[in-house]
C-alpha cells in the first residue's frame, strides 16, 4: 500500500527534524548500524531534499499514484544500490535546515551529513537480498513517523513511533491507502452496489413503462370506445411478449453475461413505450403488436439482473441486494402512477409514454461506462472487493450446457415454479386494475385513482427492504437459509390473502385503500422468499431458474388479467378477489412442503 504525507514547506523542517537521533552515531545501536528515521512524503513534481546521515545511507524514490515514498535505510541491512545513489561528500544542507534553519537532526551532533537533492523519478522499488517490498507491505501513518530498526536490517519489521504534532499547525496530513482511498466518496463507493444501484434503477424504469397503461387506458378507452373485455385483452397482450423471453432471457443471461442482455431489455422497451400512442392511432391490432414487444424487452430483465446478482452478490447480502432491485420496481410504479394523471391533464394521454420513454437513453448511457457482467470483468475493482465476492463460492465461469433434464427432476424447482403462478395472479391484479378498482368502485377521479394507487407501492417499497434486512439478520444470526426463506415467503402469501378478503366488509373508500397498501406491504416479503431462492438453490443457473419460473408468473399475468376482465363482466370485484386468495393459500402450501434454501444445483 503506497503512503505519503502532504507536508507543508514551512513546518517541513519540524517534520523531518524531528526523528529519532541517529543510534550508530550515539552508540546505542544494538549491532553497530545505522538506524535513520524514515520520513515519507508526498511532494509530486517539486525537489525532495531528504535528511540522509552520513553512516553509508542510501536514497530510494517510489512513485506509485501521485505518492512518493522516500525512505533513508542502512546499506548494511543488504539495500542493492541502484541509479541515484549518494555522493561520498556533501556540505551539511540538510532539508531540516533548508527549511527550518535549525540543525542537522539525522546526525545529532555530527558537523557533515551526506545529503542528495533528488528530483523524484519515475516508479522504483525498495529490494532486499531476499525479496522485494511492494506497496501492500508498507505502513499505514497517520499523524506519525515511521521508522525501520531491527538487528537484521529487515524492511518489514518497521514500526511506528507518535508524532506530536501542535494543533493549530497542520503540518502533516498524512494520505493512506491507494489512489481509490484518496478519491472522491462516489468512486470509493464498492462496486457491488453499484451494480445493485443501476439494477435498481432500471427496474424503476421498467414499471413506470408498465403501469402507464393502466392510468392512459381509462382516457385511451373513451376515445377509441374499448369495452372491459377489449380493455382486459389490451392489458394482457403485454404478458405474450413478455411470457416468450423469459427463458430465452434466462439462457442468453447465464451464457453471454447478464450486462448485455439487460441493456438490450431496457433499450427496447422504452423504444415500445415510445411508439404506443402511434401503434394505438393506427389501430388496435397494431397497439397489441407493440404491448407484445414491448413485453419482449421487459422479459429479459429479471433474468439478466438475477445472473448479474448471482455473480455480484454474497449471500450475506442476498436479500438486501433484491429487494432493493426489486424495490425499484414498486417505486417505478409509484412513479408512474403518481406522474401519469399530471402529464395527461397537461399535455394529453401520449405524453405518457414519450417522457417515460426517453428516460431509457440516459440509463443506458450509464450502464455503458459503469455496469459488468460479473466482477472478473471489471477492471477497477479493488482486491479486497473481489475476495469479499469470491468468498461466497459465487462461480464466476460462463454456462456451456443447461442440464434441463437434472434441473426439471428437483422438486424445489417446481416448489418454485407453482408459488410463482400464485403469487403473480394476485400481484399482476392488482397492477394492472387497481386504477380502475378505484375508478369504479370506490367513485375516485382519474387523479384521485392515480395518487391513491401510489399508497400500496410505496408500502411495498418500504416493507421489501425492511423484509430483506430481516431475512439477512436471521441468516446472520445462524438461522437456516431454508427457514428463513419459508418464513418470509408465508408472510408474502398470507399476508395479501387476509387483506384481500377483508375489502368485501369495509364501507369507506380510506379503509379500502388501507386494504390494499397492507396487502401489497405484506406481499413485499416475497423478495426475501421465493424471489432471492433461485440463487439458493443453483447460483450458476440463476438467469435459467428465474426465468422459469418467471415463465410460471407471466402465464399467470396473462390469463389472471384477462380472466379479472371477464369475470368483472359477468361478476364482482369479489369473485376476482376471492381467486386470488386461494391461489395464495395454494402457493402457501406448495412452498413450505418443498422448498429449500440449500444449494441443489452445482
Amino acid at each position: 500500500m503506497a503512503i505519503g504525507a502532504l507536508i507543508s514547506n514551512r513546518h517541513f523542517g519540524a517534520f523531518a527534524g524531528s526523528g529519532k537521533l541517529c543510534q550508530a552515531e550515539r552508540g546505542t545501536s544494538p549491532s553497530g548500524g545505522c538506524h535513520v528515521a524514515t520520513s515519507v512524503a508526498l511532494f509530486p513534481g517539486s525537489i525532495l531534499r531528504p535528511n540522509l546521515c552520513r553512516h553509508r545511507t542510501s536514497l530510494y524514490t517510489s512513485n506509485y499514484s501521485s505518492f512518493a515514498l522516500c525512505v533513508s535505510v542502512p546499506l548494511d541491512g543488504g539495500i542493492s544500490r541502484s541509479a541515484g545513489n549518494l555522493p561520498d561528500e556533501s556540505n551539511c544542507s540538510t532539508l531540516a535546515r533548508y527549511r527550518s534553519r535549525g540543525r542537522c537532526h539525522c546526525c545529532a551532533s555530527s558537523s557533515s551529513c551526506h545529503v542528495s537533492r533528488s528530483r523524484l523519478h519515475a516508479p522504483q522499488v525498495l529490494r532486499t537480498k531476499n525479496r522485494l517490498v511492494r506497496q501492500s507491505e508498507l505502513v499505514k501513518v497517520n499523524r506519525t513517523r515511521a521508522y525501520y530498526k531491527s538487528e537484521d536490517y529487515e524492511i518489514s519489521e518497521a514500526r511506528l513511533e507518535a508524532l506530536t504534532v501542535p494543533e493549530g499547525s497542520s503540518d502533516a496530513l498524512l494520505v493512506e491507502g491507494s489512489a481509490q482511498e484518496t478519491s472522491p466518496w462516489w468512486e470509493q463507493f464498492p462496486k457491488r452496489w453499484v451494480m445493485v444501484l443501476l439494477c435498481f434503477t432500471a427496474f424503476l424504469l421498467c414499471n413506470m413503462d408498465r403501469v402507464n397503461m393502466s392510468i392512459a387506458i381509462l382516457p385511451m378507452s373513451q376515445e377509441f370506445g374499448w369495452n372491459s373485455a377489449t380493455v382486459g385483452l389490451i392489458q394482457s397482450s403485454f404478458f405474450w411478449g413478455y411470457l416468450l423471453t423469459q427463458i430465452v432471457g434466462g439462457i442468453w443471461a447465464d451464457k453471454s453475461g447478464g450486462k448485455l442482455v439487460l441493456g438490450f431489455g431496457v433499450v427496447w422497451w422504452s423504444l415500445a413505450t415510445i411508439l404506443t400512442p402511434i401503434a394505438a392511432k393506427l389501430g388496435l391490432p397494431f397497439l397489441l403488436i407493440m404491448r407484445a414487444f414491448m413485453g419482449i424487452g421487459e422479459g429479459v430483465a429479471m433474468p439478466a439482473m438475477n445472473n448479474i446478482l448471482s455473480k455480484w452478490i454474497p449471500v450475506s447480502e442476498r436479500s438486501r441486494s433484491l429487494a432493493l432491485v426489486y424495490s425499484g420496481m414498486y417505486l417505478g410504479s409509484v412513479a408512474g402512477l403518481a406522474f401519469s394523471p399530471f402529464l395527461i391533464h397537461k399535455c394529453g394521454w401520449p405524453s405518457v409514454f414519450y417522457s417515460f420513454g426517453s428516460l431509457g437513453s440516459i440509463w443506458f448511457a450509464l450502464w455503458l461506462r459503469k455496469g459488468y457482467s460479473s466482477p472478473k470483468q471489471d477492471p477497477g475493482l479493488t482486491a479486497n472487493e473481489k475476495q469479499l465476492i469470491l468468498s461466497g463460492g459465487m462461480s464466476e465461469e460462463p454456462v456451456s450446457v443447461i442440464p434441463w433434464k437434472l434441473i426439471l427432476s428437483k422438486a424445489p424447482v417446481w416448489a418454485l415454479i407453482v408459488s410463482h403462478f400464485c403469487h403473480n395472479w394476485g400481484t399482476f391484479i392488482l397492477l394492472t386494475w387497481m386504477p380502475t378498482y378505484y375508478n369504479q368502485v370506490l367513485k375516485f377521479n382519474l387523479t384521485e385513482s392515480g395518487l391513491l394507487c401510489v399508497l400500496p407501492w410505496l408500502t411495498m417499497a418500504i416493507f421489501a427492504n425492511l423484509g430483506g434486512w430481516i431475512a439477512d439478520t436471521l441468516v446472520s444470526k445462524g438461522i437456516s437459509i431454508t427457514n428463513v426463506r419459508k418464513i418470509m415467503q408465508s408472510i408474502g402469501f398470507l399476508g395479501p390473502a387476509f387483506f384481500l378478503t377483508q375489502l368485501s366488509h369495509v364501507k369507506t373508500p380510506a379503509l379500502a385503500v388501507l386494504c390494499m397498501a397492507c396487502s401489497q406491504g405484506s406481499d413485499a416479503f416475497s423478495q426475501s422468499g421465493l424471489y432471492s431462492n433461485h440463487q439458493d438453490i443453483g447460483p450458476r443457473y440463476a438467469g435459467v431458474l428465474l426465468g422459469l419460473s418467471n415463465t410460471a408468473g407471466v402465464l399467470a399475468g396473462v390469463f389472471g388479467t384477462a380472466a379479472t376482465g371477464y369475470i368483472l363482466q359477468r361478476g364482482s370485484w369479489d369473485d376476482v378477489f376471492k381467486v386470488a386468495v386461494v391461489l395464495y393459500l395454494i402457493g402457501t402450501l406448495v412452498w413450505n412442503l418443498f422448498s429449500t434454501g440449500e444449494k441443489i444445483l452445482d
